[in-house]
This record gives structure tokens, C-alpha cells and sequence, in this order.
């Protein structure tokens, strides 16, 4: 399964996708507060995170070059993530600019919402537990739990997925390698993706309720759809 990064784009000639710095969040921590909604992570020196830790551990021994190539890939945030399942040239943001800019807004929800709990929990990543762990991206202070990018990855596929239900079953299963991916690259422990995993349903289903979403929704689903001739 191919995955179109940001060098890959620019080989085509086509501009490489870059979130919107003022990108508007569709709602925040103090309408959906995830520390009371999630359960709190387990304390680094429990039981879970040592077991869990252990599972790290056997799938950073089981990485080849190719997941770890795919799992450092995976480090983005945006929508284009999705361009391998989608396959079809035509989506990008140079073509597809209403869409682009309410997934700006979708993706800048994540953070808003995400942020702050993990401030709250602080929960200290693979590799700052154990130094048998190698991760494959930068090192991060900021807390595992939850993840944000499985949390953003879940909101972007079910949102996608409305918009294009006849690859709903491809778009939910690329999600799912996208947060495992967290794991391969030794970011994060398997119940801060389960937890991400919520929370990306959750934000979502908050946010498909609101006006303002609603209207920009419809705008990006006939951009998308027009575009991909569906």
C-alpha cells in the first residue's frame, strides 16, 4: 500500500500540504473535557504499563524497514495521510481547497480538545520508561496519553468516511494502521491509542452536530466528491 509523503508530492510537482497556522478548532477542552470522559492511564510503574511496555518491546524487535519506513510516514497530520486508499490524483489540497481548509479546522480540533488532558495525566512515553526503547521519530516530552494522533487519525476517517461511505471499509482499516503505527514507531503504549481511538469518536460526534460544521461539511463533500468523479 502506497503512501504519497510530503517528498513524494513535490516529485509530482504538486505542493506538499501544510496545516493552516489559524485554522479554526470546531470545539475545545471545555465542551468536550476528556478527563471525564476517559478512564486515567495506568501509573508507570503498574502492572498494565510493564506488560504494555513488554508489547513495545516485541514489536519494535518485529519491525522491518518497510513498517518502520511506513510508521516514520505516519508522523503527519492532515488528511492526505488517506491519499493511498483514496488513489485518485486529484486529491490534494492544491485541487481540493474548501476541503483542505475544513480539515484544517478538523485537525486543529484534535489538539485543542487532546492537549490539555494530557497535560493533566502526563503520562511518560515508552522511551522515557525504559531505555530498551528505540523510537523511530524524534523524542517527546509531552504526556502518551492519549494519542494524538490516534485520536486525530479516528476523527479524519469517520469524517472522510461520511463523506465517501463506498470506501468506508478501506478508510477505517488505513486509521487503524495509522494509530498501530504509534506503537511500531515506540511513541506510545496500546491503551493510549485505545484511548485515542475514543476520543476521536467522541470529538466527532460532538462536532457533526454543530451548524458550523454541518455547512462546511457540505461544501467539502461536494468539492470531494466532484473532484473524484463520485
Amino acid at each position: 500500500m502506497r503512501h504519497y509523503t510530503a517528498a513524494f508530492l513535490l516529485a509530482l510537482g504538486l505542493a506538499a500540504p501544510v496545516l493552516a497556522e489559524d485554522a479554526k478548532p470546531f470545539t475545545d477542552a471545555s465542551v468536550i473535557d476528556l478527563t471525564q470522559l476517559l478512564t486515567p492511564p495506568p501509573a508507570d510503574d503498574s502492572a498494565q504499563t510493564k506488560a504494555e511496555l513488554e508489547t513495545v518491546l516485541k514489536v519494535q524487535a518485529e519491525r522491518t524497514d518497510a513498517t518502520a519506513a511506513r510508521a516514520k510516514a505516519d508522523d503527519e497530520e492532515d488528511v492526505w495521510v488517506f491519499a493511498d486508499v483514496i488513489a485518485n490524483p486529484a486529491f490534494t489540497a492544491e485541487k481540493l481547497p474548501k476541503f483542505a481548509a475544513f480539515f484544517d479546522r478538523v485537525v486543529a480540533t484534535e489538539g485543542e480538545v487532546v492537549d490539555p488532558a494530557k497535560k493533566t495525566w502526563a503520562r511518560q512515553r515508552p522511551y522515557l520508561v525504559s531505555d530498551k526503547v528505540e523510537p523511530l521519530l524524534e523524542k517527546k516530552k509531552s504526556g502518551a496519553y492519549p494519542s494524538g494522533h490516534s485520536t486525530v487519525g479516528t476523527l479524519m476517517a469517520i469524517v472522510l468516511s461520511n463523506m465517501l461511505p463506498e470506501k468506508r471499509a478501506a478508510i477505517m482499516a488505513r486509521a487503524a494502521e495509522y494509530r498501530q503505527n504509534r506503537v511500531v514507531a515506540g511513541m506510545h503504549y496500546p491503551s493510549d491509542i485505545v484511548a485515542g481511538e475514543i476520543s476521536g469518536t467522541v470529538i466527532a460526534a460532538r462536532i457533526m452536530g454543530q451548524d458550523d460544521f454541518k455547512a462546511e461539511y457540505e461544501a467539502a463533500k461536494t468539492e470531494l466528491r466532484g473532484a473524484l468523479g463520485m
